[in-house]
């Protein structure tokens, strides 16, 4: 809980600025009055980092946007973001993204690269025309056609419809995208697609084509699951085995989408929570847009050998998790928001649930990414009650009413949401409504960890993850048992339970006492973080010396530490099978060893 979410504020620090998004594209127009100006934000001998702003001067809204420019030979644009650049020769091509072409009057958007060479760009057009805006361009691309609708599916194919595009001068053509990549040109408004793999899931979009071969903006995306077997099934027939894949560990932890193929985590869980998205401005936002989707990853670090391409219009973490997905059929991923540093703005979002909602699934269900997610978690901490900030405002109804409006809009995809495992009288289980909100979500991650920690600088020492009550625990509640009961009490079933798990330990310093309940004189040092460390550097450094409550603990010179080995895990996981859960859930990833062996307890003991 504490934990979990404060390296997030970190990671934002390292993003590449990149461009807010705004919704997707519909029909392109003139650009009469529109604006494009190139400025160059850095020069490093070698080569130089060059801006484009387009600017709507008009009073009518344009919604897609093509700028061209000449460079002299020997300069060139090398990587780019927020806009796909393209070139022949010399001649060179920017074309809006999905999210960023529409533009009120007024509103501009920017794009950026980075070149090499001295030359500066002659020669700019803005859709055909100016770029000062002066004179009329000669051609609009095409609308976005409508969503495709899916119909007629077997184990190896399916059959796509859409409603047409329009275009000023007639639509010649359309592309059939799935996955993101072009599998047919059509000239109708219907495609039948072959040649699947059963039992898989995909993702299709349309792209409409005009008689100048302009291509307009991507429609909605549909998600299509194949008929059949595929035969990898869920590890651990149908219980739940999910992981937190956390964005920032890309820097520091050095941990990435592939590790959890090197580590034989993949083929052992069936699900992975993506963590984390902001929640800011009533809406979902992007948590950290160069982690997510814009960091470019060597054949060597990628999850099927292949480099990225500075060109291509997916990468980072999304991208890899694709890959992922395609070589682990059966796994499933869901984009969490929130998190401890991000639950601010749901107090706000939740005035207006069916906005918040719909802002969640434009997101999540962005064409350049719909196939990687498979639903959406909220991770509100907490609702009417405190985390790193204290939710005065909301009513208790408040959370229900944000779950009824996310089924609403997500349907049968995944809804999920992380909630506390505070059982004590009066505590934050009681402060929202879980119980009625249970019937619109899948299942809740209770958050089993976390408990105690060095917070009490002086102690008493306690296992941060207790499965149970023992006697002298420092508080009556804090336990998984306490938690589930608590949960099955408001009408929760049974089914729709995930009990957390830590891949990480809490401990203090200044500790004489071996057993729990010793004082402290504050927290032992970790690596990231006073306090906290991970499971595969305390394996070595402090060997567990005892259990308590279901949770081993270890003394180590003056250092007392509580975590979870895989001897705790198993025996949790029977424990979670005795009790009719749904499965499990950790945090994160990254703290396990290098052979996964905490995630290979988790799958052996979770049957």
């Amino acid at each position: 809980m504490r934990f979990r979410h404060r390296a997030a504020a970190l990671a934002a620090t390292l993003a590449l600025p990149l461009t807010g998004l705004v919704g997707l594209a519909t029909p392109a127009q003139a650009a009469t009055s529109a604006t494009a100006t190139f400025t160059k934000t850095s020069d490093w001998g070698t080569g130089f980092g060059g801006s484009w702003t387009v600017k709507n001067t008009g009073t009518t809204t344009i919604n897609s946007w093509t700028v061209e420019w000449d460079f002299p030979s020997g300069t060139k644009v090398t990587s780019a973001w927020d806009a796909t650049v393209t070139n022949s020769g010399d001649h060179w091509t920017a074309k809006n993204l999905g999210w960023n072409g529409t533009l009120a009057p007024g509103a501009s958007v920017s794009f950026g690269f980075n070149g090499t060479g001295s030359g500066s760009p002659s020669g700019c057009k803005l859709n055909g025309g100016s770029c000062d805006g002066t004179s009329q361009p000669g051609d609009a691309a095409p609308s976005a056609p409508g969503t495709p609708t899916a119909s007629d599916i077997t184990d190896t194919s399916v059959k796509l419809t859409w409603s047409a595009a329009t275009d000023d001068k007639g639509v010649k053509n359309y592309d059939v995208l799935r996955d993101g990549a072009k599998v047919a040109t059509v000239t109708g408004t219907s495609y039948t697609d072959t040649g699947l793999t059963k039992g898989t899931d995909y993702s299709y979009t349309v792209q409409a084509r005009d008689t100048a071969d302009q291509t307009g903006p991507v429609s909605g995306a549909v998600k299509v699951r194949t008929t059949g077997d595929d035969g990898g099934g869920n590890p651990g027939g149908d219980k739940v085995k999910l992981g937190y894949f956390t964005n920032w560990g890309v820097y520091g932890r050095n941990y990435h989408v592939k590790n959890l193929v090197t580590s034989g985590s993949a083929e052992k869980i069936t699900h992975i929570n993506y963590a984390f998205g902001n929640v800011q401005g009533g809406k979902c936002t992007i948590g950290d847009a160069y982690a997510d989707y814009d960091k470019a990853y060597t054949a060597d670090q990628s999850v099927d050998g292949v480099a990225d391409t500075w060109d291509q219009p997916l990468r980072g973490n999304f991208n890899q998790l694709r890959k992922l997905k395609a070589k682990y059929p059966h796994i499933k991923v869901l984009w969490s928001f929130g998190g401890w540093t991000w639950s601010g703005g749901f107090p706000d979002a939740v005035k207006n649930p069916a906005a918040f909602a719909k802002s969640c699934h434009d997101l999540v269900e962005d064409p350049r990414w719909a196939d990687v997610f498979d639903g959406i978690d909220l991770d509100w901490e907490y609702p009417n009650a405190c985390g790193l900030s204290c939710d005065t405002t909301s009513a208790k109804n408040a959370f229900s009413t944000m779950m009824k409006a996310m089924r609403a809009e997500f349907g049968n995809d995944l809804v999920t949401a992380a909630v506390t495992a505070d059982a004590s009288d009066g505590g934050k289980i009681e402060a929202a409504d879980y119980g009625p909100a249970a019937q619109y979500i899948d299942w809740y991650n209770v958050m089993t960890y976390d408990f105690f920690g060095a917070w009490a600088k002086n102690g008493p020492t306690a296992p941060h993850s207790p499965l149970t009550s023992y006697a002298g625990i420092p508080q009556q509640g804090f336990t998984s048992a306490d938690a589930i009961a608590k949960f099955k009490a408001t009408g929760v079933p049974a089914s729709k339970l995930l009990l957390g798990i830590g891949f990480y330990g809490r401990g203090w310093t200044g500790v004489t006492q071996s057993a729990p309940g010793g004082t402290a004189t504050g927290p032992a040092a970790g690596t990231y973080e006073a306090g906290i460390e991970d499971y595969k550097v305390l394996k070595n450094s402090c060997p567990a010396t005892g259990t308590v409550a279901g949770t081993a603990y270890a003394h180590c010179g003056t250092n007392w530490w509580s975590y979870d080995t895989p001897a705790t895990v198993k025996s949790k996981m029977a424990w979670a099978g005795n009790q009719g859960l749904g499965g499990a859930f950790f945090w994160e990833f990254s703290g396990d060893t290098a052979n996964g062996e905490l995630v290979s307890a988790i799958d052996s003991g979770l049957q």
